[in-house]
């Protein structure tokens, strides 16, 4: 499985990786078919219409179809490619959309930014960064901050895209159980609805590197659901007690809550000058 270069020039309105074709037709609502191994996708979104919108649009047809982790990423990758030809502008579009669906609170995942940027203090290190929306929310206003994600190619689609949005912030390349970090070097660590996607082991060393890391709070949220949802790469369900559990595991003191998921707020320390 090769790494996705979503800036990779492409064809005008067709774009394609692997097993999956994405196609760029005018008039056409989202649609994906399968045709024995190949997943083929027709669609005629604007670029108004390229944003964090597409979540829910394809999590729909990756259950009429069902889609993989994989496939689901790529035709995210490919949807927003082949409206816009030109890689670099059909990113900063979908950031720049995604960003004010997400800050309008118009986004599905608008709510969890929301609850998390309340909890951070000082500086952050956020685990599992993805696209990074939640970092350039903080970064925007005015956080030092560091995104992480063990995908090369979104660490890369981020530093190129954020300037580009007139914010700074460092990216890091590293498995989330394994950054490259000194002890205690920022303030606040943050894993937004990542640990679902990693077995009961590795979650546990991913707060462990988190608490090592943390100076004064570590930030978890969860999705409480009763199966996983694979398409989008859940390998582990959590419920209240599941997340009890885990604050109990690290020693320190916490706090559990629901909104929209799980909450997990472990603080190491009361009130240390913050970065």
């Amino acid at each position: 499985m090769t790494e996705v270069d979503a800036l990779a020039p492409s064809p005008d309105g067709v774009w394609a990786h692997e097993n999956v074709v994405v196609r760029h037709l005018h008039g056409l609502e989202l649609d994906a078919v399968r045709t024995g191994t190949t997943v083929q996708v027709c669609h005629g979104l604007t670029s108004a219409e390229i944003g964090e919108r597409l979540i829910p649009m394809i999590t729909a047809q990756a259950r009429h179809v069902g889609l993989s982790q994989r496939e689901f990423e790529l035709v995210l990758v490919g949807v927003v490619r082949s409206t816009i030809s030109d890689p670099v502008d059909a990113w900063t579009t979908y950031y720049r959309n995604s960003l004010r669906e997400l800050n309008s609170g118009t986004a599905d995942f608008a709510s969890v930014h929301e609850r998390a940027e309340t909890s951070i203090v000082g500086s952050v290190l956020d685990l599992g960064s993805c696209f990074g929306f939640f970092p350039l929310r903080l970064a925007m206003k005015g956080h030092s901050v560091t995104a992480t994600d063990l995908s090369a190619g979104t660490m890369r689609l981020l530093a190129t895209v954020a300037p580009r949005l007139g914010v700074t912030l460092d990216t890091i390349v590293c498995d989330a159980a394994d950054v490259p970090v000194a002890d205690s070097s920022v303030d606040t660590v943050t894993a937004l609805h990542l640990l679902e996607h990693v077995d009961a082991e590795t979650g546990s060393r991913i707060m462990a590197e988190a608490l090592r890391i943390a100076r004064i709070r570590v930030v978890v949220a969860v999705p409480y659901e009763t199966e996983t949802t694979t398409c989008h790469g859940h390998v582990r369900t959590f419920d209240r007690a599941a997340l009890i559990e885990l604050g109990r595991s690290t020693d320190a003191r916490f706090q559990t809550s629901e909104h929209h998921g799980g909450w997990l707020v472990v603080d190491k320390a009361a009130a240390p000058q913050l970065t």
